[in-house]
């Protein structure tokens, strides 16, 4: 039997009444679905009854079955998460984890964001690299729910790996209320392997245009509009002309010359503030920007008149890190190829805060920024966009 903890209920997994090495629960993970219930996951290497046993202070409750839900965090929007973001972070050189271990076992993180690509690969050598990769994962997603967004690395056999592994309010793409911010997390590799389908494209469009639409209608109660997908907009790396030089950039533009489904301008014209991405092993943090021009005034994050976007993909893994452009583009403001996760504090609707913390420096915060925005909407110029 293990004992969890989450927001202040405990946990425990029975999964046999031996508890065998066959039926010990491993690969723990807690996530949570649109209305910030639990969903408790595990692995075992034989099929055997699933129950959970939790209370607040003693095991006293019992579900059985693995569709059984907990509420975890608070659903209302009158608190300020605190969430750590992390991505390209690999079964080796996982350069992150250690910290992000420490700092969730210390109770300063509510939520933990992973963007994309994870443990190169959960499908290497028949899905074991996964299994181990998901076990080193255990002490992060079995405190605090861990949400995801897929990567270019979960691409084989149609994802079938990342689909198994992880339970998400929405398979590949979703949206979740957290406090005063409106998280949606995207599917990128709809544009880059369309041999599972091209109708996936325009499916997540139409949903993203739904969605944000509708969180624009609640924008006074949840005011931040925050995205997540993994290979960047805009980055300034030396290694990646697919995405950092290529004016062309799919998940900027969409599909090639025709420009259909580009994800870009629905950002812009909705309003959303801040976008994270990955891909890049590196940090990166932009001023306002839209179609690669700087949109900024003396202070810049003061009422910001286009989208922040922040790439987090320094977690660690095996291809090590990504080199930058010796050049700075002027909608660049901070970037480090150290290894590192971010810290994003939503302290109200107007203000939140953005850290970068460096694990090559012991977890000291190379970078810090606080965006304020007291007028959320559609940015002033979107109607006027051609």
């Amino acid at each position: 039997m293990g004992l969890l903890r989450s927001s202040g209920v405990l946990f425990a997994m029975a999964l046999s009444v031996l508890a065998s090495e066959l039926t010990q629960p491993g690969q723990v993970h807690l996530s949570v679905d649109e209305s910030m219930n639990v969903v408790v996951t595990w692995s075992t290497k034989v099929s055997c009854p699933s129950v959970v046993e939790y209370g607040v202070s003693d095991l006293n409750l019992v579900a059985n079955g693995s569709s059984t839900l907990f509420v975890a965090l608070r659903s209302d929007a009158s608190w300020s998460p605190r969430i750590g973001l992390v991505g390209d972070m690999g079964l080796e050189n996982a350069h992150a984890l250690p910290l992000l271990v420490d700092e969730v076992s210390a109770g300063h993180f509510d939520l933990l964001l992973h963007v994309g690509d994870f443990a190169y690969n959960m499908d290497t050598d028949n899905g074991l690299v996964g299994d181990r990769f998901m076990d080193m994962l255990q002490p992060l997603a079995a405190q605090l729910p861990y949400m995801t967004c897929v990567g270019n690395h979960e691409q084989a056999y149609n994802f079938s790996h990342y689909k198994a592994r992880f339970s998400m309010p929405g398979e590949m793409f979703y949206s979740v209320d957290v406090g005063p911010a409106h998280i949606v997390s995207l599917t990128t590799e709809f544009y880059y392997y369309t041999q599972y389908g091209l109708d996936q494209i325009r499916r997540q469009y139409e949903w993203l245009q739904q969605d944000l639409a509708r969180a624009n209608e609640r924008r006074a109660e949840r005011p931040w509009l925050i995205v997540l997908g993994h290979r960047p907009m805009y980055c300034s790396n030396s290694d990646d002309p697919e995405h950092c030089t290529n004016p062309e950039n799919m998940v900027r533009v969409g599909i090639p010359f025709l420009h259909l489904y580009g994800l870009e301008r629905l950002l812009y014209e909705q309003g959303v503030d801040l976008a994270f991405w990955a891909h890049e092993h590196s940090y990166e943090r932009t001023w306002p920007v839209y179609q690669n021009r700087l949109v900024a005034g003396d202070q810049p994050y003061v009422r910001p008149q286009a989208p922040v976007h922040v790439v987090t993909g320094s977690g660690g893994c095996v291809e090590g890190q990504d080199p930058f452009e010796n050049s700075t583009h002027t909608w660049s403001a901070f970037r480090s190829d150290d290894f590192g996760y971010t810290r994003l504090i939503l302290h109200n609707g107007s203000h939140l805060q953005l850290q970068q913390v460096s694990s090559n420096q012991a977890g000291k915060v190379i970078d810090e920024a606080w965006l304020l925005q007291d007028s959320h909407g559609p940015f002033p110029h979107a109607t006027r966009v051609q």
